[in-house]
């Protein structure tokens, strides 16, 4: 009985240094695996936080199974596409208060579906590919960019649909029509389908042109008209200044004879 006991103690302690043996590698491969200038920690998934690490771009050997990953307050410009393919448990991404000016078309390629939140107020973008934010289900932040409002930009916000809090808080820095500079970006695709401008404007155009066309052929067939007129007119005052033709004396003998 002493020796079960005894083999017992030391099947259990060897469990137990078991396990805080691979814990220990686990946190170290973890540790290991942290981009550097990050700091990564495990509370519900795997934390990489890079806040204010002076990145100018986003790293590219981030772990696999990060889900929160912070990136703000940077030097980033542009997000790269498919840069977070395989981060295919990622809940929230937090990119504001950096530099960016670029979003490729698939840059949330392999997150979009995935994503709960996704920040990216307090940077520089005016626009991005009408694509870009496809398949979004993240509550998105985009706020307080100097964004032109268009066509484009009104597609991307109605792929977002279910984002109201995100087209509330977009305000357009300029825009297609001079008059919506300064407004929100819904005020003004209130006031006007801005996907219909450029159709317009071509009619416009087709208008105007025809008109300009229409005017000069009139202008010229007046002008053509009225020049004739003038030419008949000064050739019949020709014709009437001509000195009439008199009769000789012999003609005048001659028809007498005759007669």
């Amino acid at each position: 009985m002493h020796l079960v006991d005894l083999w017992l103690t030391r099947s259990l302690s060897m469990c137990l240094l078991l396990q805080s043996f691979v814990l220990m590698i686990l946190c170290f491969h973890s540790a290991s695996m942290c981009p550097k200038g990050c700091l990564c920690s495990r509370s519900r998934g795997l934390n990489v936080s890079c806040s204010n690490a002076n990145l100018k771009e986003i790293p590219r050997d981030l772990p696999p199974e990060t889900v929160l990953l912070y990136l703000d307050s940077n030097q980033i410009t542009s997000i790269p596409n498919e840069i977070f393919k395989d981060l295919h448990q990622l809940r929230v991404l937090n990119l504001s208060k950096n530099g960016i000016e670029f979003i490729d078309e698939h840059a949330f390629k392999g997150v979009a579906e995935t994503l709960q939140t996704l920040d990216l107020s307090d940077n520089r973008i005016k626009s991005v590919h009408k694509n870009a934010f496809n398949n979004l289900k993240a509550r998105a932040r985009i706020a307080n960019n100097p964004w032109h409002c268009d066509c484009t930009l009104q597609q991307v916000l109605r792929s977002m649909a279910s984002n109201h809090e995100t087209a509330n808080n977009v305000i357009c820095k300029t825009s297609v029509l001079d008059e919506h500079a300064g407004r929100p970006f819904l005020n003004a695709a209130n006031d006007a389908d801005l996907c219909n401008l450029p159709k317009k404007t071509t009619d416009y155009a087709m208008l105007v042109t025809m008109f300009g066309w229409f005017t000069m052929v009139i202008s010229y067939v007046v002008y053509y008209v009225r020049q004739n007129q003038e030419d008949a007119r000064r050739h019949l005052e020709y014709l009437k200044s001509l000195p009439s033709r008199q009769k000789k004396p012999d003609e005048a003998d001659d028809i007498s004879t005759v007669v």
